[in-house]
Protein backbone atom coordinates (compact mmCIF):
# COMPACT_ATOMS: atom_id res chain seq x y z
CA UNK A 1 0.00 0.00 0.00
CA UNK A 2 2.70 2.49 0.99
CA UNK A 3 4.68 1.71 -2.15
CA UNK A 4 1.64 2.44 -4.35
CA UNK A 5 1.13 5.76 -2.59
CA UNK A 6 4.80 6.64 -3.09
CA UNK A 7 4.72 5.68 -6.78
CA UNK A 8 1.59 7.79 -7.33
CA UNK A 9 3.15 10.79 -5.58
CA UNK A 10 6.30 10.54 -7.67
CA UNK A 11 4.33 10.31 -10.92
CA UNK A 12 2.21 13.32 -10.00
CA UNK A 13 5.22 15.43 -9.04
CA UNK A 14 7.19 14.51 -12.16
CA UNK A 15 4.29 15.64 -14.35
CA UNK A 16 4.55 19.25 -13.15
CA UNK A 17 6.49 21.69 -15.34
CA UNK A 18 10.06 22.40 -14.28
CA UNK A 19 10.41 19.41 -11.94
CA UNK A 20 13.94 18.06 -12.05
CA UNK A 21 13.35 15.19 -9.68
CA UNK A 22 11.91 13.92 -6.43
CA UNK A 23 13.30 11.97 -3.51
CA UNK A 24 11.30 10.19 -0.83
CA UNK A 25 13.14 9.51 2.40
CA UNK A 26 12.18 7.80 5.64
CA UNK A 27 12.40 9.45 9.06
CA UNK A 28 15.96 8.17 9.46
CA UNK A 29 17.03 10.04 6.32
CA UNK A 30 17.40 6.97 4.11
CA UNK A 31 16.28 7.16 0.49
CA UNK A 32 13.18 5.03 -0.13
CA UNK A 33 12.59 6.00 -3.75
CA UNK A 34 14.02 8.60 -6.11
CA UNK A 35 13.87 9.81 -9.69
CA UNK A 36 17.44 11.16 -9.39
CA UNK A 37 20.79 9.38 -9.49
CA UNK A 38 22.01 7.77 -6.27
CA UNK A 39 24.64 10.40 -5.35
CA UNK A 40 22.26 13.32 -5.88
CA UNK A 41 19.48 11.51 -4.02
CA UNK A 42 21.70 10.92 -0.99
CA UNK A 43 22.84 14.53 -1.02
CA UNK A 44 19.29 15.89 -1.05
CA UNK A 45 18.18 13.35 1.57
CA UNK A 46 20.93 14.43 3.95
CA UNK A 47 20.31 18.14 3.43
CA UNK A 48 16.51 17.85 3.67
CA UNK A 49 16.77 15.87 6.90
CA UNK A 50 18.99 18.53 8.48
CA UNK A 51 16.79 21.39 7.27
CA UNK A 52 13.64 19.68 8.57
CA UNK A 53 15.19 18.95 11.95
CA UNK A 54 16.42 22.53 12.34
CA UNK A 55 13.08 23.94 11.21
CA UNK A 56 11.13 21.75 13.63
CA UNK A 57 13.40 22.86 16.49
CA UNK A 58 12.98 26.53 15.58
CA UNK A 59 9.23 26.20 15.18
CA UNK A 60 8.84 24.39 18.51
CA UNK A 61 10.87 27.12 20.25
CA UNK A 62 8.38 29.67 18.95
CA UNK A 63 5.25 27.59 19.58
CA UNK A 64 5.54 24.11 21.15
CA UNK A 65 2.03 23.19 20.00
CA UNK A 66 2.75 23.82 16.32
CA UNK A 67 4.07 21.32 13.78
CA UNK A 68 6.01 21.60 10.51
CA UNK A 69 3.94 20.73 7.42
CA UNK A 70 5.86 22.16 4.45
CA UNK A 71 9.12 23.92 3.57
CA UNK A 72 10.00 25.84 0.44
CA UNK A 73 13.61 26.85 -0.19
CA UNK A 74 14.22 28.97 -3.26
CA UNK A 75 17.43 30.09 -4.92
CA UNK A 76 18.07 31.80 -8.25
CA UNK A 77 18.24 28.46 -10.09
CA UNK A 78 16.18 25.97 -8.09
CA UNK A 79 13.33 25.58 -5.70
CA UNK A 80 13.35 22.75 -3.18
CA UNK A 81 9.97 21.70 -1.83
CA UNK A 82 10.05 19.59 1.34
CA UNK A 83 6.90 17.93 2.64
CA UNK A 84 7.43 16.03 5.89
CA UNK A 85 4.90 13.40 6.94
CA UNK A 86 4.66 10.90 9.79
CA UNK A 87 6.31 8.06 7.87
CA UNK A 88 8.42 9.80 5.23
CA UNK A 89 9.60 13.10 3.75
CA UNK A 90 9.10 14.04 0.11
CA UNK A 91 11.66 16.36 -1.48
CA UNK A 92 10.99 17.82 -4.92
CA UNK A 93 13.51 19.86 -6.86
CA UNK A 94 12.40 22.11 -9.67
CA UNK A 95 13.79 24.92 -11.73
CA UNK A 96 12.68 28.41 -10.92
CA UNK A 97 11.05 30.58 -13.53
CA UNK A 98 10.60 34.32 -13.63
CA UNK A 99 7.36 35.39 -12.06
CA UNK A 100 6.83 32.12 -10.14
Amino acid sequence: MVSEVIEDMLKRMQSHPGVIGSVIINKEGQVIKSTLDNTTSLQYASLATRVCDSSVDALRNIDPTNDLTFLRVRSKKHEILIAPDKEFVMVTIRTTTDGA
